[in-house]
């Protein structure tokens, strides 16, 4: 298994995203349809261009090509001369082909990515800008993007708090999301990494104590996702794939933090999420999506079930009895070989396909959301820990 997703790492998911490089305009295309036709004129997320820099950086540093260190130049230097706001703060939403603003709107899940790609960036290529720019960001979210109680959600271009439009789904407006904390704490997780800085430090301490004391739910074993400016939960909502990303994440920033008090608070949370996820949402070579008031939506998310991979080979680390999570693990690379790659040549994973392994085609194969984040970095955690298979 480890020689076969290094080999489609280095194989597949690389050159693809290399051939989405715009050295015209700067970054990455931001588009690409199921029909494998690039639009060259789409927007580009920034949150796209964002992840794209942290997985090149990622992989200079597992594989030691300079080609991929390259690679995450442009993306940082493309995120640093149009996606940062050079006026107000920030990192901007969304820009234009040619790098204009499109959306201006502030979103504190988006200057989390930057932080992340910024910090990794930073420990590849040894350039103190980007550490300094990682802790302008760092700085600029823990005082305009946060209340009392935690960290809010959207802002516009002058940080004046707006309706969380961008991660509120399933029919309610969020003041306050799982998700961004989740993505919070990973940027943090990985800033501490390559600096250890104290102040972050202490933040990713309260982060941890959200989660035990708010985010997760005790009684069903799960996250609650959405809520309101106190945490109170607002929907029914089981997200299956936040909860396996969530255990390894976590275990991770854990690690990183080398801290036994909270190792004792927060790891039987992760034993007990991926636990549950292995009970009620694998099927013996694969995870639903969610389920939404007891209604489970079986699709087969392309990003969930890198997450299961990492997420079920972080649960056999951590507990070597559980020999059933590292066959789950193994029966998901499985199932992500025979229908989540799109074998047509020039392509890469599809975005969704059915319990029985249909692909949707209705989404397109890049978008603002779609990117080489989640299986690129499943490709990385399956090599460093490639000892357990």
């Amino acid at each position: 298994m480890k020689k076969e997703v290094k080999n489609h790492l280095i194989n597949d998911i690389i050159p693809f995203w290399k051939k989405l490089r715009d050295d015209v305009h700067g970054g990455y295309y931001g588009f690409m349809d199921f029909d494998l036709k690039v639009d060259e004129k789409a927007v580009k997320g920034c949150i796209l261009n964002s992840r794209i820099t942290w997985f090149f950086a990622n992989a200079y540093m597992v594989l030691k090509d300079e080609s991929l260190l390259d690679e995450a130049k442009h993306g940082y230097e493309f995120m640093k001369n149009y996606c940062m706001d050079k006026e107000n703060g920030g990192i901007f939403w969304s820009l234009q082909y040619d790098g204009t603003p499109e959306e201006t709107l502030k979103h504190t899940y988006n200057q989390a990515f930057a932080i992340y790609a910024l910090s990794s960036y930073y420990d590849a290529s040894k350039d103190k800008e980007a550490l300094d720019m990682a802790y302008e960001l760092f700085e600029l979210i823990e005082t305009k993007c946060r209340d009392e109680y935690g960290y809010l959600e959207a802002f516009n271009e002058k940080f004046e708090l707006i309706d969380n439009e961008k991660l509120s789904e399933n029919g309610v407006m969020a003041e306050k999301t799982m998700n961004t904390l989740l993505h919070v704490f990973e940027a943090y997780t990985e800033l501490y990494r390559v600096d250890k800085n104290e102040k972050v430090k202490e933040k990713l301490q309260e982060i941890l104590d959200i989660f035990a004391d708010k985010v997760y739910n005790p009684e069903i074993h799960r996250q609650e996702v959405f809520f309101d400016k106190y945490w109170n939960t607002i929907i029914d909502l089981h997200s299956y794939g936040h909860d396996i990303e969530t255990a390894w994440l976590i275990d991770r920033g854990l690690e990183v933090l080398g801290d036994e008090e909270y190792e004792r608070k927060l790891s039987p949370i992760t034993k007990d999420l991926t636990n549950q996820i292995y009970k009620i949402a694998f099927d013996g070579r694969s995870l639903s999506n969610e389920c939404e008031r007891g209604v489970v939506d079986t699709n087969r998310v392309w990003w969930v079930q890198a997450e299961t991979i990492v997420g079920f080979l972080n649960g056999y680390e951590k507990n070597p009895e559980r020999t059933d999570y590292l066959d789950a693990a193994k029966a998901t690379w499985e199932f992500i070989k025979e229908y989540v790659l799109d074998k047509r040549e020039g392509s890469e994973w599809f975005w969704r396909v059915s319990q029985d392994g249909k692909p949707d085609t209705e989404k397109p194969i890049v978008e603002p959301w779609k990117c080489p984040y989640h299986n690129g970095r499943m490709c990385f955690e399956v090599i460093n820990r490639g000892h357990l298979l």
